[in-house]
């Protein structure tokens, strides 16, 4: 494995990276109203911005903006002006594609953040690496996505245009496991999941771990994400004799799902990952989520010394939805194009070459820099080298922290 010399960057940039500045609201989605001049670049978001998961998809969408509006303040790149190009996939893989398609297409887009699920990122990621434009997903947690298919046995990385902000399943499946076994002290667990790759996937390295851990699995079935109805399954669990519940999918389904186990007598918490982790589940599964569990990707934003700029200028910036789960994980997506972007004109006389897509993915590969949630680099398969998780739980109608930490295997 070559040695991956790391982008210098100076203490008044790495400042600047988290000077931020108070911006307008998000109705007005490009960046670039002062270019006057100059070259432009598009940043490109891809995320579900109608639908069930919006609440996540706008808020990465609305922390790009963020990224990019501060970075014009700046001028950190000189004569370049950064603006933002939204594109929906409706959490559909097909639709990724699509969008993936029209971003190649245009040649003013030298970067990509999205997208928020791992099913829609598989559809994509040819797309990108073909026209060499770089994509980083703030969400996208599924291990074959840069370690390959047979990632357990041998990690391969088929897409070097590929990377992601946000820590993986074979690493919060296990974490979670942990947590319910020598944590919440719960030893016989019903699984679920939605048959999609991220439900399944992370449904599967919790099983393995807490299996492992010496826990039992009582039973084991699947849901149609389509449906609300989850009666048949809510009885099986009731029936199996289980004391938790864990659900690979998303919060659209998690929250009925756990709201219908309570109602047929399983009074037992449900726990899942990063994709339960929104207000929104806490609404769908009502008053009896109090005690549920999910983990997500790295430390609460708020929590974070480095993110309170980001916090204070996202609330000034007048956007209407939350920056949600993944917001400072979308910042610093964004950020690491800027920064490659900067280092990519630097070393061209100030302007853009030819090949800027290539060189830009490139350069990406190399960045390092203290972001909203901490160090930012990527290792050699283009994932997040912060490998931090938290547990949550459902405290008083709202999600509480209550563990931070890696998963240590």
């Amino acid at each position: 494995m070559r040695q991956r010399s790391l982008i210098t960057i100076t203490a008044a940039l790495a400042a600047g990276a988290l000077t931020l500045t108070a911006c307008g609201s998000r109705d007005d989605d490009s960046s670039g109203s002062d270019s006057g001049g100059g070259t432009k670049v598009v940043i490109g978001v891809d995320a579900p911005l109608t639908g069930d998961l919006s609440a996540l998809g706008l808020g990465i969408k609305n922390s790009v903006d963020l990224a990019a509006k501060t970075a014009n303040k700046q001028k950190l790149v000189d004569g370049v002006t950064f603006s933002v190009e939204a594109r929906d996939d409706q959490a559909q893989p097909s639709s990724g594609q699509a969008n993936a398609v029209q971003f190649v297409s245009d040649k003013s887009v030298y970067g990509v953040v999205g997208p928020l699920n791992s099913s829609v990122a598989e559809s994509m990621q040819k797309v990108f690496d073909d026209a060499k434009l770089v994509e980083i997903s703030p969400a996208n947690t599924g291990p074959a996505l840069t370690q390959g298919v047979n990632w357990q046995k041998e990690k391969v990385r088929a897409y070097k245009s590929y990377f992601r902000t946000a820590t993986t399943d074979a690493i919060q499946g296990p974490f979670a496991a942990q947590y319910v076994f020598n944590d919440a002290k719960k030893k016989n667990v019903f699984v679920i999941d939605d048959k999609k790759t991220y439900g399944a996937g992370l449904a599967a390295t919790f099983t393995e771990e807490f299996k492992k851990l010496g826990g039992k699995v009582v039973g084991t079935d699947h849901i149609d994400p389509d449906t609300k109805d989850f009666s048949a399954v809510a009885t099986k669990v009731k029936n199996s004799g289980a004391d938790v519940v864990y659900y690979g999918g998303e919060y659209p389904q998690a929250g009925p799902l756990s709201k219908q186990i309570k109602a047929a007598g399983a009074k037992i918490p449900l726990v899942g990952g990063d994709g339960i982790y929104d207000p929104t589940f806490i609404e769908l599964a009502g008053s009896g989520s109090t005690g549920d569990l999910a983990t997500s990707v790295g430390a609460p934003v708020e929590t974070l010394d480095s993110a309170k700029q980001f916090v204070a200028d996202y609330k000034a910036g007048g956007y209407k939805e939350e920056y949600a789960a993944y917001g400072g994980y979308s910042y610093d997506a964004a950020w690491a194009i800027i920064l490659a972007v900067k280092k990519v004109v630097e070393d061209n006389d100030g302007k853009l070459p030819s090949d800027a897509r290539a060189k830009i993915t490139a350069a990406v590969q190399n960045v390092s820099f203290d972001g909203v949630t901490g160090k930012v680099a990527f290792d050699e398969y283009g994932d997040a080298t912060n490998k931090q998780l938290t547990v949550y739980a459902v405290e008083n109608g709202a999600w509480k922290a209550v563990k931070s930490g890696t998963y240590t295997g």
